[in-house]
């Protein structure tokens, strides 16, 4: 079914607001999405009239938020097809997911001279963590290659893997470029030399269908602000088999099964990973958005956001002097581009005060830029929400940016 726009906008009520003086026009969705008002009301439900702690009372309201706080687990599992729910581990976020498995399957199965396979594509996130991991065991991080389209070369990923090959951790959808990489063929590839497979989904969550029985993967991480959720929540699904092996990531209440100052042991899965206590309004709210997408349905936004998409390179095209840089054939929506020689934070600012959000800079993707020996990017990122008005105004923007300098 089409996608009613009109009914869609207004579930959103960031975008009844003037900026400037205009109607808003927000096109940095890679960075965050707006909040449909049915996450909007779960968050100040249990703010307004559910708030208690979860898992440990017995009073109702406590027993209230623990069956709301389960359920959401529960429909994270159907979202991404996971086995069991006791595989989808609550964090704060795909950083803290990223950081979670670097640290505690690092510990357990990292060894000295190990390889730990990357692509130029990665967010800092699943950059950093990889690093931290392998200077504390003395294994070796690996950059898997790219072409000038913003695309991982293949053959070298192959060349690269072998029986040192630990783990390959690589992003679905790159957040700078829209890049959409061939897991479907990459992961096969790492569990033949015995490598696992973690996937960086954050920014293809909200955009189509994912499920990790399918992609086969070992681990997968994203964050709930990145599909109409609140900010500070976080999945980490992983195989049961691997989650059960690895130590647990921090110490405190939720995480024992029985403290004496002589030994401590854990509790079980998911429980293990979720210490102290989390953010359980966000947990509940992460539900709401879920549903949300459910209910319009991820192939119809894939199809709508491949069709802004399409409209919006065409039309970027007929601005003279610019500049897309990522121009893979398999695409998110995402254009990330330079202007002739204006500075990307210049054209941020003045889109700005025409109402147009965008995101300038290296979009946390350093390594990414220095392969196209540019130090940044502006990013327009399209969602379900958006309207092929909206591109037409964000051009007008651009040739503004051109008579301003």
């Amino acid at each position: 079914m089409p996608i009613d726009i009109k009914k869609v906008r207004a579930d959103f009520p960031a975008l009844d607001q003037l900026i400037n003086g205009k109607n808003l026009i927000y096109f940095d969705n890679a960075a965050s999405t707006l909040k449909a008002r049915p996450v909007i009301e779960a968050l100040n439900r249990h703010y307004q009239k559910d708030t208690a702690n979860v898992h440990r009372g017995l009073h109702f309201l406590s027993e209230q938020g623990t069956r709301q706080f389960e359920e959401t687990r529960e429909c994270v599992k159907n979202f991404i097809g996971s086995e069991h729910s006791h595989e989808i581990i609550f964090t704060k976020g795909t950083t803290e997911s990223l950081n979670l498995v670097a640290q505690c399957y690092g510990e357990k199965f990292l060894e000295k001279g190990d390889e730990i396979l990357l692509s130029t594509l990665e967010h800092h996130s699943n950059i950093v963590p990889w690093q931290m991991a392998a200077e504390k065991k003395g294994a070796i991080v690996k950059e898997i290659p790219i072409n000038e389209k913003g695309e991982i070369l293949l053959e070298e990923y192959k060349k690269l893997l072998g029986p040192k090959t630990k783990i390959v951790s690589v992003t679905h959808t790159s957040n700078a470029l829209g890049t959409i990489n061939p897991l479907e063929e990459m992961i096969p590839m790492a569990h033949k030399v015995g490598a696992k497979f973690m996937v960086d989904a954050a920014q293809a969550v909200a955009h189509k269908p994912l499920n990790v029985k399918d992609l086969n993967c070992d681990f997968l991480a994203f964050s709930s602000h990145k599909i109409f959720g609140p900010t500070g929540v976080g999945v980490l699904y992983g195989k049961e088999e691997l989650l059960n092996q690895m130590p647990p990531y921090q110490g405190g209440g939720e995480m024992i099964d029985r403290v004496t100052f002589e030994k401590t042991t854990y509790n079980d899965l998911p429980f293990k990973f979720e210490a102290g206590t989390p953010h359980i309004a966000g947990v509940i709210a992460l539900k709401s958005a879920l549903e949300y997408v459910q209910h319009i349905g991820l192939e119809n936004i894939n199809a709508y956001e491949h069709e802004l998409l399409n409209y919006a390179t065409e039309k970027i095209k007929s601005v003279e002097g610019i500049k897309i840089i990522g121009t893979a054939e398999r695409k998110a929506s995402v254009i990330s581009f330079l202007l002739e020689d204006i500075h990307p934070q210049d054209i941020g600012t003045i889109l700005d005060k025409q109402g147009i959000a965008i995101r300038t800079g290296h979009h946390c993707t350093q390594p990414l830029m220095d392969f196209f020996k540019i130090s940044g990017t502006a990013r327009a990122s399209f969602c379900f929400y958006n309207t092929k008005s909206e591109i037409d105004e964000f051009i007008q923007g651009l040739h503004k940016v051109k008579e301003f300098f």
